[in-house]
């Protein structure tokens, strides 16, 4: 047969059909009224306020550039916050604490969710 490949033909054979690849993407929900709720909370480790919002690094796989979703995040007070993000391993840190920031956020959306009703694409 005849083996000359045109350039339309590369491009033609060459795209992928994203609709046939199964991608279970987690959503990466922005909420400013939940982020506002977690930091009105005590830090969950020393029990100060003010409180910043920490997004728990770990809790969903990395997008390039995108933080976890806001229905992962945990009441840190600003130094704690700050101690937290000068560290590589973040789950070694919260393992040397014995606080489980997983378990610590799903009570919080809970207590949330109760307060104030679903969110649309909340997960936990």
């Amino acid at each position: 047969g005849n083996r000359e490949t045109t350039a339309s033909h590369i491009s033609a054979k060459s795209g992928i059909d994203k609709s046939a690849l199964k991608l279970n993407t987690p959503r990466r929900v922005r909420d400013k009224a939940y982020l506002r709720y977690v930091a009105s909370q005590p830090c969950v480790v020393c029990g100060k306020r003010p409180c910043q919002a920490h997004h728990l690094r770990f809790a969903q796989p990395r997008a390039l550039g995108r933080k976890v979703s806001d229905e992962w995040t945990v009441p840190l007070c600003i130094d704690h916050h700050a101690e937290l993000h000068q560290v590589g391993d973040e789950r070694g840190w919260w393992r040397e604490r014995i606080v489980d920031p997983v378990a610590l956020a799903r009570e919080l959306n809970g207590k949330f969710g109760k307060a104030n009703g679903p969110r649309p694409g909340a997960s936990l």
